[in-house]
This record gives C-alpha cells, structure tokens and sequence, in this order.
C-alpha cells in the first residue's frame, strides 16, 4: 500500500547487503534473475518494490512471480505492507504527496482502489507487515526479522575508538567516555614517551586503584547496549574514549574494551586516533 512504509523497508534490507530496485515494472524480474546468474555478478540476494506506480505493467507482477516460482534456483518472496485507511489518510496528508491513484477524487478514494487491486497480490503474500501501529524503527526490525527468510543478519560493527581531548572530540561518535579520572602515565618520567600499547604502560594502568571497578562497570553497561542497539537494528556503533593527549589511558582502555567483545556476535574495529601524536609539549599541559 502506498504510504505503508516501502521506503523504510527497502532501507532495511540496503542495510543488511541486499541489492535493491525501487519500482521495477514485473516484466523485468526475469531479466534481473538471468543478471544475477552472471559469473560474478554476486546477486544472490534481491529485493525489489512493485506498486501500482507501474502503472498496467503492474497488472503483470502475479504472472511474473508464477514464473520466477517455477525455476529452480530462484525462490521468490512477497512481502505485504498495509496499513489502516486513517493511518495512510494521516501519512499523505503530513507528507502532502499525491495518492498515485487519486486522480483527482481524494486521497480515501484512491486507498480505497489500490486496497482492491492489491488483495490478489495480499492473499499470495509470505509475509504481511501492518505498520499502522509501527515505529519506523519497529517497522524497520520486523522487515529483517520476518521478511527476509533465513538469510543470517549483518552484525553490528563497534569501533572502539581513542582520542586526546586536547585535539578535539570526535564528530561521529554514538557513545563517548571520559577517562581523564585515572592516575596519568605521562608524568612519570620513563612512560611519558610511550603509548597504551606498551607494557610498562599497560602495568601501570593495572595498578591504578579505579581501573578495575571502572572496568567492570564498563563492560556491564556494553553487555546491556550493544545487543540493545543490534536489536534495534543499528548497524555500526562508535564508542569513543577520551583522555588528555589520546596517547595512554584511552588508548589501553579501546584495546580492552575490542578485545573483551571481539568474542562476541560483533564486528570489531580499533582505532587510535592520536596514539602517533607528538608528545614534546609542556609538562604542565599534560598529553596522555
């Protein structure tokens, strides 16, 4: 149904890898179908919109889909959106965009047309999405978890990410920590060249009394959020840590944080932004 929500469906599956096609005339599936069996053509996973913008070929996506459903490699799904008249009546009149099939008797007249040229199309359906009630978030999540079979899930990718607040915060991060409370390495005279990479830093850190419990709750709260945010549907999530120069505290604490949740249904990502800075500064400025 036009106004149910295909734009946030069609994202969805973008987001979890899948080649998509906005409004493809049903006459043209085969020809997709025979591109996709192109040595490297990598097709494997397709999703595409059909609405009654298509006009009369849109007449021919049931004679198409029996088609496609007769060949041996190619297993079609049809993935319904609908919503209630108030809900689409709502929806066009806040986006105040045309019904395509108002011409010109008003926006329930045309739901109500499409509502009867699409029941075929409905009652063949694998799968039918009411999003009256639905979040586009929440419409978002129920599209990957029913409309798309048994293909796995893209996992959430985490980078955990280090910095120096003296060279600014990071523009793109989800969330962001500062741990400009724990004891600093750099005012002892045989670490201040080193990183949070080097084991006498990495030793120091160990012995700072708030490291630990710090730690700890730490990891508590990411074993809350990050399958919280995944569930959601989020798929790259930026956890920053900052301390002074970015080169010590945070640098040890990104390192920890990668390898406690590489383990784990995660796509990790490290990076130290300024771990390669100069640190010939002036004592009393600090830089890790």
């Amino acid at each position: 149904m036009s106004g149910a929500g295909k734009s946030q469906a069609m994202s969805a599956f973008e987001d979890e890898g899948w080649f998509c096609i906005d409004n493809l005339p049903p006459r043209m599936l085969p020809t997709l179908v025979d591109l996709s069996r192109l040595e490297g053509a990598r097709l494997d996973r397709i999703a595409v919109t059909c609405d009654v913008r298509g006009g009369r070929w849109f007449e021919e996506l049931s004679r198409e889909l029996d088609r496609l459903a007769g060949t041996d490699d190619v297993v079609p799904r049809v993935l319904f959106l609908e919503a209630s008249n108030d809900a689409l009546l709502t929806r066009f009149r806040e986006t105040r965009r045309r019904h395509p099939l108002a011409d010109g008797a008003g926006v329930l007249s045309g739901i109500t047309r499409e509502r009867e040229l699409l029941e075929g199309l409905r009652n063949r359906a694998d799968t039918v999405i009411d999003s009256t009630e639905l979040t586009i978030w929440d419409l978002r999540r129920i599209v990957s978890e029913t409309g798309m079979g048994s293909w796995p899930r893209t996992r959430l990718e985490v980078s955990f990410v280090s910095f120096g607040f003296k060279h600014g915060v990071p523009r793109d991060v989800d969330l962001q920590f500062d741990v400009r409370f724990l004891k600093n390495p750099y005012y002892e005279p045989e670490l201040a060249a080193l990183t949070g990479r080097d084991q006498p830093v990495i030793d120091y850190l160990a012995q700072v009394e708030e490291m630990t419990p710090f730690l700890e709750r730490l990891e508590a709260l990411l074993d809350f959020l990050l399958p919280a945010y995944a569930d959601e549907g989020k798929h790259h999530l930026v956890v920053a840590f900052g301390c002074t120069g970015g080169r010590h505290r945070s640098v040890r604490i990104a390192d920890l944080m990668a390898e406690r949740f590489r383990a784990g249904n995660y796509e990790i990502v490290v990076e130290h932004r300024d771990i390669h800075r100069g640190n010939r500064v002036a004592a009393d400025e600090g830089t890790s």
